[in-house]
Parts: structure tokens; C-alpha cells; sequence
């Protein structure tokens, strides 16, 4: 199968929370990296996930925000990922920018250009991906 989400994570189910409508899932995606997604029970059902499930954990670069530092902000979104710029693709409105995370990890995001230049972003700095929890779709193998 071929997807057009640039961001393809291979991971285990580190755990599973259900609520009353929706389970929280975290994934452990190797190192000290780890990424959290909502969905419904009935998806967490239907996957047949458990603790230490295999997992691919699909975002789309449009659905991730970069930040350059947190200034003291406390956001809602669940995933915070820090690392440092390795590459940045600038078009004449948007940019991608790619993360690396410590654990060798790469998370590409599209942002405006003025963002890029707003925020100081380049190759080299560190910067952290932001998501929240439900712009994450899992996937297992059939």
C-alpha cells in the first residue's frame, strides 16, 4: 500500500487507556521517543490492540505545527517531539521542514514560509513538532 502521509511511524503499543468513547494510545517509537493517539474504542477494537501491539502510526506534514521554543507555553496538544532541524525545503508560500528526533526518528512538517522565517528555522537549530493526538491514524498489518 502507498499513502501520501509523509509521516510513517513503526511502533509498539506502550499502553492503552479506554474512556468512555474514546482510548488513548501511546506508542513507543524507539529511544525515549514516544507518540500518543486517540481513537475510538471501536477502532482500538476492531486493530486488536494491546500493550506491546506492533503499530503504524500515520500524520500528515500539514497537520504538524513547529516551534522554535516554548517560551513558557503550556499547549493542549499531546505531542510535543523536540529535535533538530536536519533540512528545510523552501516554495515561494511553504516550507517543509524536517526534525530529527534524538532517537534518529524523522518528522516532516509543511508550514508558510513566514513561519520558517518568523521562527529562525533552519538546519541545525532545534525545534520541536507539535500534533495532537487525534490528527494520528494507526494502522496494523493485516
Amino acid at each position: 500500500m502507498q499513502i501520501s502521509a509523509r509521516n510513517i511511524f513503526k511502533g509498539t503499543v506502550r499502553t492503552l487507556h479506554p474512556g468512555p468513547i474514546n482510548s488513548e494510545v501511546e506508542i513507543a517509537l524507539g529511544g525515549n521517543d514516544s507518540l500518543v493517539a486517540q481513537i475510538t474504542n471501536s477502532s482500538a477494537q476492531q486493530l486488536g490492540l494491546a500493550q506491546g501491539s506492533p503499530v503504524v502510526a500515520l500524520v500528515k506534514a500539514s497537520s504538524i505545527l513547529v516551534m522554535s521554543e516554548s517560551s513558557g507555553i503550556r499547549l493542549s496538544a499531546r505531542n510535543i517531539l523536540t529535535g533538530k532541524v536536519t533540512h528545510v525545503s523552501n516554495g515561494q508560500v511553504s516550507s517543509e521542514v524536517t526534525i530529527t528526533l534524538p532517537s534518529g526518528t524523522v518528522l516532516h512538517a509543511t508550514i508558510t514560509l513566514d513561519a520558517v522565517r518568523e521562527l529562525g528555522i533552519r538546519e541545525g537549530v532545534t525545534a520541536s513538532a507539535v500534533f495532537k493526538a487525534s490528527a494520528v491514524i494507526l494502522g496494523v498489518a493485516a
